[in-house]
């Protein structure tokens, strides 16, 4: 899943669950369940596409992440404190934060080969326009419940 799709879901668990003891693991168990969907993300094909082309694509999701959850929690949920939603948004996005060392910058030794193997386990990639429907759809499901409970 995106930067942006583990953003937006960790943005919700920030604004639903204000107990970071529960938010924060709830939010880490988060980003694998979303991977878990098949999804399309900027890594896809990244071989083709190109180092400096991923690094860019993926900057520009990170960003395009937190001014959407910005927008999220000033539309939706209002009362969510910023920085605690920050928090929440980084540990639902951690994952990947992890294995940025491995993809972006060739660091294939321990512990960055640890957590992109383990992360791979999970992630089921679909090109678009599917990955992306799903995608979409998945996070609109979580938004969705969010302001209903």
């Amino acid at each position: 899943m995106t930067a942006t799709g583990h953003a937006l879901i960790g943005t919700v668990i920030a604004a639903k669950i204000g107990n970071p003891a529960l938010a924060v693991p709830i939010a880490l168990a988060s980003h694998f369940v979303a991977d878990a969907f098949p999804h399309w993300d900027t890594g896809y094909h990244r071989k083709q596409h190109g180092r400096k082309k991923f690094f860019i694509e993926s900057t520009i999701d990170v960003i395009a992440g937190f001014v959407l959850s910005y927008a999220l929690i000033s539309v939706f949920f209002p009362a969510t404190n910023l920085l605690y939603a920050f928090l929440i948004i980084l540990v639902a996005q951690s994952p990947d934060w992890l294995t940025a060392p491995y993809l972006f910058f060739d660091m294939k030794f321990a512990p960055f080969c640890w957590f992109y193997k383990f992360q791979k386990i999970f992630d089921r990639s679909m090109g678009m326009p599917w990955g992306v429907i799903d995608q979409v759809a998945i996070v609109g499901i979580v938004i969705a419940l969010g302001r209903i409970f």
